[in-house]
């Protein structure tokens, strides 16, 4: 696993939040990808997919998972019928890993955690660990899906 410390900037969000089963999470999904096309936000670098992760699916009860799905902004989102709100991600030192391959089942999060985090020296940050989906959409094959891990740190 190759770790980077870097400085995340103060980002400007579309936020869709989910609460419940992470079974239910690709409803979820959908709903801010259509908010998405109406609003002509196409994966771009000024439009990018995060999703911020406020604890395990694996490790809650479904009724207690929270994940915050995102498309960065540059403008506040009007009100609108999908539930889409405007939130900011502050600036952030984070531990980024660059993950590639299939999101299902992905470990890099929880080898973070257990593995990385308690050898480096560094301590939590009070922010959720997020992922930045660098490639999304249909015609993305699993194989070659690039995710960007980053685990917030003081």
């Amino acid at each position: 696993m190759n770790v980077e410390i870097i400085n995340f900037p103060e980002t400007k969000i579309s936020v869709y939040e989910h609460h419940g089963s992470s079974t239910l999470e690709n409803e979820s999904i959908m709903r801010l990808v259509q908010w998405r096309k109406e609003n002509k936000l196409a994966p771009s670098d000024i439009h990018r997919s995060y999703g911020i992760h406020y604890n395990d699916p694996n490790t809650v009860s479904p009724a207690d998972y929270r994940v915050d799905l995102c498309v960065s902004v540059l403008d506040d989102v009007a009100p609108n019928q999908h539930g889409v709100v405007t939130k900011i991600m502050p600036a952030l030192r984070c531990a980024r890993v660059r993950y590639l391959g299939s999101r299902e089942n992905m470990t890099t999060a929880r080898d973070l955690y257990k593995k990385w985090l308690p050898k480096s020296g560094e301590t939590l940050a009070k922010f959720p660990i997020f992922f930045h989906y660098v490639n999304v959409g249909p015609g993305v094959e699993d194989s070659d899906m690039i995710t960007d891990v980053y685990l917030p740190i003081e």
